[in-house]
């Protein structure tokens, strides 16, 4: 599989996807704005305290905005421009800030339509500028494509590493690495680490529901089984009054889970790093098989976190994500869209209940995150390198390695993941900079 994109990767769109983009937008700001849903799962848990009452609107807008700026500017602006595919840190982090910025129920929306407007007419524009630079850094960007896709293949195996040691480490990593040189050998069109990834998701979640029934059966062998907590316990019923407060508003969660699944159909859209790269190279169900395993990773945080804060993910458990991508029309994508968030909403409860029998499965969930997390910032740092070489050779590799390092001694204003894209555009603008007082001569090739 190829691993190039197009040069000129653009960020031109229709009349439909322009009104779709602008539409949610102002959708997700105006339900951020009601505390019902937000992006951010870092925010979400400061969510309770705003419902209550014991927290202001401003102070969680200034939570909302600290946690999400360098995501915002430093991930999602660069992934964008370089890829020529949307995301949700661009689409969803700012109508999350709008909306809870916005004063009044009726601001909120017209706020998150006018990001919407930003986006899709606004970074054409930027896009074209930059393409017309001396020094093209969002081509160089398009470097990062390699080191993410393939790096991004071995989280499972991080995973697995750390929750059941290294001997079942080393058994995922050779199988994932002669799967992908199978598929690489046998099936040259396919995204070398579709099966890979599967193969390790697979024996990351047998290993761990394995463990589970293993456990529950000794200790229901020597009576120590943990009872399941009753109805009138406070934290079941903080959880039962959060589930019914979500549930109250299901059509809307309804229209947004179509919206949100009508999005990722049209391939304007792709819910993560490698997700973008494979959206742009038109590898659609590679794309939905990658997201979908990340869905492992999230959903056990999302369910704790809503159930806790009665606020739910503005892309639910992500499900839409890959189920848009295989969709053959935008009609059937908003009716899935709909029908799996009502489920999701609906499920709520019982998910929580589930998850609290299955400890491993929990912790599998979050060594998941933290194997995706670990991936993705050596395959950002790399690529970013890699896209600095290309633009400007050693003096680019640097400037943006310099800024990277800069930002890790300063305690890292930006947060690390956006660090390195956000240097390579720093890096490029200061390229460009110095070809202008004809003190650098751009890269050829």
């Amino acid at each position: 599989m190829s691993t190039t994109l197009a040069a000129g990767a653009g960020l031109d769109f229709t009349l439909a996807q322009q009104l779709t983009v602008i539409a949610l937008c102002a959708l997700t700001a105006f339900i951020s704005h009601m505390a019902l849903a937000v992006f951010n799962d870092g925010v979400r848990p400061f969510l309770l305290d705003f419902v209550q009452g014991r927290t202001t609107r401003s102070a969680t807008t200034a939570v909302s905005f600290g946690l999400s700026a360098g995501f915002i500017f430093g991930l999602g602006a660069p992934m964008a421009l370089s890829t020529g595919v949307l995301n949700p840190w661009l689409v969803f982090l700012p109508t999350d800030i709008l909306g809870m910025l916005a004063p009044k129920k009726w601001i909120a929306p017209i706020l998150g339509a006018a990001w919407g407007a930003v986006v899709v007419f606004g970074l054409n524009g930027a896009n074209d500028a930059a393409h017309d630079l001396p020094v093209d850094f969002l081509t160089a960007m398009q470097q990062m494509s390699t080191p993410i896709l393939f790096l991004f293949t071995l989280f499972p195996v991080l995973a697995i590493t750390k929750q059941f040691g290294r001997r079942w480490g080393g058994i995922a990593g050779a199988l994932e690495v002669a799967l992908v040189v199978a598929t690489m050998k046998l099936w040259p069109n396919m995204f070398a680490g579709a099966l890979a990834m599967a193969a390790g998701v697979l024996l990351l979640i047998g290993l761990a529901v394995s463990k589970d029934l293993r456990q529950r059966r000794a200790d229901r062998e020597a009576g120590t089984a943990e009872p399941v907590l009753a109805d009138d316990d406070p934290m079941m019923s903080l959880f039962s009054a959060s589930a019914a407060r979500l549930r109250r508003f299901l059509p809307l969660f309804m229209v947004l889970g179509a919206g949100v699944c009508v999005l990722a159909q049209m391939h304007i859209f792709g819910g993560g790093e490698a997700t973008s790269f494979l959206i742009a190279k038109g590898h659609y169900s590679e794309a939905a098989q990658v997201d979908f395993y990340r869905v492992f990773g999230f959903i056990p945080l999302i369910a704790t976190t809503a159930l806790a804060s009665g606020a739910y993910g503005i892309a639910g458990f992500t499900l839409v994500y890959p189920i848009g991508y295989l969709m053959p029309n935008p009609w059937l994508a908003a009716i899935a869209g709909a029908l799996v968030f009502a489920a999701e909403v609906l499920a709520l409860t019982w998910i929580g209940k589930v998850l609290g029998r299955l400890p491993s499965v929990r912790d599998s969930s979050e060594h998941l995150r933290g194997a995706i997390g670990d991936t993705l910032q050596l395959a950002i740092l790399f690529g970013s390198l890699m896209a600095a070489n290309a633009m400007g050779g050693g003096l680019g590799i640097l400037l943006v390695g310099g800024l990277y390092l800069l930002n890790e001694s300063m305690g890292r204003p930006v947060v690390r993941m956006a660090a390195a894209p956000a240097a390579v555009i720093v890096g490029g603008v200061l390229l460009n900079v110095l070809y202008w007082l004809d003190l650098f001569t751009p890269v050829k090739g």
